[in-house]
């Protein structure tokens, strides 16, 4: 039977050759700091969207693998930058680029990752797909700059939540769809729904992976609670918190102004969620948005692929890891 995940690990192959490609066209000094991220591993789930809403329209052929890397080259651009930003100490089971080849050539691999998403964007004299990688880049940035504007803070509401996810996850996730319509030619009113289909998996998908912040590492391969020791304000937190007694809320709040949780702490807090059950609150959060894409998939043709694009919101609600 042909599933999400096997259309996922089928189109890997392919995605992962055309990666191989973009690497090899990247200057000689940049080569190996980028290659250390984009060629870990991942799921590809953006290159697969692009594919699949390309297909949905009619569109064929190798070719589309070029295009289909576009959203992949900017999304793993944003992780070379996240990390360092986050100081974080691992990537997909490595140690992290700018703890290897430094913090300046980290964010200038990313950078040029950029750069090259946009020149492979170029190449294929559309200027509407221009457009989108252009607003999906600036989205993107914007949901991350928000995001670090309320860093360490437990005052912003889950609107506000809602927003910065839209923004850093959700809106490249609607930019790959949106690029496989653009290319494949597909009306005005096709390419917003396959774009808000992907606006609203792509904060469906963002809510479960804040839930999963808090699952074991043993299950996830993640650190457990990272985004305590990141001041990110989640659901899960956001429960925890008004859960907690006036007492503790007040250490808790100062712990998480300072990023100071121990070790012991992030492993105890996230215990406690998980046995509170905030975390399956949080994800039950998501179900409101995959709703809402599957809405959107009412709109589209009756294709093989838009049987795809609805496996994939359940891909998302049922995430392990």
């Amino acid at each position: 039977m042909v599933t999400f995940v096997s259309v996922l690990k089928y189109e890997q192959i392919k995605v992962n050759k055309a990666l191989e490609h973009e690497l090899a066209a990247m200057p000689a000094p940049l080569r190996d700091i980028v290659g250390h991220v984009l060629m870990a591993g991942g799921k590809r789930l953006r290159p697969l969207l692009t594919l699949l809403s390309a297909r949905l329209f009619g569109a064929e052929g190798d070719g589309l693998y070029r295009l289909a890397v576009i959203p992949e080259m900017i999304h793993v651009a944003t992780l070379l930058h996240d990390d360092v930003l986050d100081e974080a100490e691992s990537r997909r089971g490595r140690k992290s680029a700018h703890l290897i080849y430094g913090t300046a050539p980290a964010i200038l691999a990313g950078d040029a990752l950029l750069a090259a998403a946009s020149h492979r964007t170029a190449s294929f004299g559309i200027p509407s797909l221009l457009t989108c990688v252009s607003e999906a880049v600036l989205m993107t940035a914007a949901g991350e700059a928000h995001e670090i504007a309320l860093q360490h803070s437990l005052m912003h509401s889950l609107k506000e939540y809602i927003d910065i996810v839209a923004g850093k996850t959700g809106w490249l996730l609607k930019g790959s769809c949106r690029l496989g319509a653009l290319y494949a030619g597909a009306s005005e009113d096709e390419v917003e729904a396959v774009s808000d289909y992907g606006l609203n998996l792509g904060i469906a998908f963002q809510i479960v992976d804040d839930a999963l912040d808090f699952a074991d590492e043993a299950v996830t391969g993640k650190p457990t609670a990272g985004d305590l020791m990141e001041g990110k304000f989640t659901p899960p937190i956001m429960k925890y918190f008004e859960f907690l007694p006036n007492m503790d809320r007040e250490r808790f709040r100062e712990k998480f102004k300072s990023g100071g949780f121990s070790a012991e702490d992030r492993v105890r807090i996230a215990a406690d969620i998980r046995r509170l059950g905030f975390d399956t609150e949080a994800r039950a959060m998501a179900d409101e948005y995959i709703a809402k894409a599957q809405a959107c998939l009412d709109r589209l043709p009756h294709r093989f692929e838009q049987k795809v694009f609805r496996e994939a919101l359940e891909f998302v609600r049922n995430r392990k890891s």
